[in-house]
């Protein structure tokens, strides 16, 4: 095994800067690959591709993201502080490089799903724009926007108000198969990987053995009662 090397306050404050991004940018390890459909009222939209959101509660249904500092013009972040309404869709293995280019500086004026070559779908319970081809998508309204001081980023939290999946993704306990369902992950700002479950493991109790968790049952409620 290779000796571990250590970097510490006065390195990162040293080291050239493209190395110290994608450094500090690896170091959280895989992260979910997201896209973030907004619109403004102008019509436009717009589609940006997010690797920081987390879930924040089930009972209110929330999420959270990191929205970077506005060094740049931010009009995810604007589209949504001016509709209060976005969606969260799964970045799947078959466009994986048109989410990819989302990163792109496109004007306010120009449609990323457009430029990229992805599909706007719309509900009449979110304002805001879905990728068609996304197999798992989530519509949210805009619960609050909490700035973050030290680093001028901002953290965007949602309700969720609707959530779209595979039916055969999902097991009878609502336990969500995101590699049946295509989903990829994110390293690093450009590093693109599929997934292979290890196992699912039960609710872990002091002295007790771990049991795994059987998932090769498919979601059959709705169609038994």
């Amino acid at each position: 095994m290779a000796e571990l090397k250590r970097y510490g306050v006065d390195d990162f404050a040293n080291m050239n800067k493209a190395f110290r991004t994608n450094l500090v940018n690896s170091l959280s390890g895989f992260k979910s690959a997201n896209l973030v459909g907004t619109k403004n009222h102008a019509g436009v939209s717009n589609l940006a591709i997010i690797t920081s959101v987390v879930h924040l509660g089930a009972n209110p249904a929330m999420l959270g993201m990191v929205i970077r500092p506005a060094t740049v013009p931010r009009h995810s972040l604007q589209n949504i502080l001016k509709t209060e309404a976005f969606t969260i869709n799964h970045i799947c293995k078959n466009y994986y490089k048109q989410g990819h280019q989302t990163s792109a500086r496109y004007t306010n004026e120009e449609s990323e799903f457009e430029a990229v070559g992805l599909t706007e779908e719309y509900t009449t319970h979110c304002f805001a724009p879905y990728v068609k081809e996304a197999k798992i998508k989530i519509g949210l309204e805009l619960l609050e926007v909490l700035p973050i001081k030290f680093n001028n980023t901002n953290f965007v939290v949602g309700r969720i108000v609707e959530v779209f999946y595979p039916e055969n993704c999902i097991a009878k306990d609502g336990f969500l198969d995101l590699e049946k369902a295509g989903t990829v992950a994110v390293s690093g700002l450009d590093s693109y990987h599929s997934t292979e479950r290890l196992s699912r493991l039960g609710y872990a109790k002091p002295y007790q053995e771990l049991k795994e968790i059987d998932t090769d049952f498919i979601h059959e409620l709705m169609h038994s009662k």
